[in-house]
């Protein structure tokens, strides 16, 4: 059978995670988006989705609020464990979440899910949240989907989405927009904070 696009994506990121990992330290691409997310929470505990190195983990840490580390990726679950941390390993698409969480995380991540997973996956994460919980995502800005061969020559799996696109779906799912941030440039990324209503979906 041929592997799924998903599947295919994790697949380059085994092969580049300790390269990732040391090229995205001490960045926070996203921190101000992190730290919003920590201000809106100040306790609780977090799901985060797709945790790659744990840098934002770290961070929401540190902030005072528990999280649960999962990723895909076995490298990154590796990188993580050998810094002492404890790392689920988690398929947004087809496991079950757990929760309530106060807070879901999902940096840099859905971008590599396709449109037909889309629905079910912010389905997931709403089911997950305890009523008024918080969820955070970013995506690239733009449309249409395809693979992309970054400058590690390994190919992934993009899905761009429009800022309507991304809003509706939320919606949709029952996750109220409350908090939005554009980078300046074209194509850049769109973070959004989405809120899950007191009486749920």
């Amino acid at each position: 059978m041929e592997p799924t696009p998903n599947a295919r994506t994790v697949e380059s990121y085994e092969d580049i995670a300790v390269d990732y990992a040391r090229e995205t330290s001490g960045q926070g691409v996203l921190a101000g988006a992190v730290t919003h997310l920590a201000e809106a929470v100040p306790a609780g505990q977090v799901l985060e989705i797709g945790s790659g190195p744990g840098w934002d983990a770290d961070r929401l840490e540190d902030a005072g609020l528990r999280v649960r580390r999962t990723d895909l990726t076995q490298a990154f679950i590796d990188l993580q464990r050998a810094r002492g941390k404890e790392v689920d390993r988690l398929d947004v698409i087809y496991d079950e979440l757990g929760g309530p969480y106060d807070a879901v995380l999902m940096l840099h991540v859905l971008q590599h899910v396709e449109p037909k997973d889309l629905a079910p996956v912010l389905g997931k994460v709403a089911d997950a949240l305890r009523p008024g919980g918080q969820y955070l995502v970013s995506v690239p800005r733009g449309e249409g989907s395809g693979w992309e061969v970054g400058e590690s020559g390994r190919s992934y799996y993009r899905a761009l989405r429009t800022e309507d696109e991304l809003l509706d779906a939320l919606r949709d799912a029952g996750l109220a927009p409350v908090w939005t941030d554009r980078s300046p440039e074209d194509g850049g990324w769109l973070v959004v904070m989405a809120r899950r209503g007191v009486a749920g979906r």
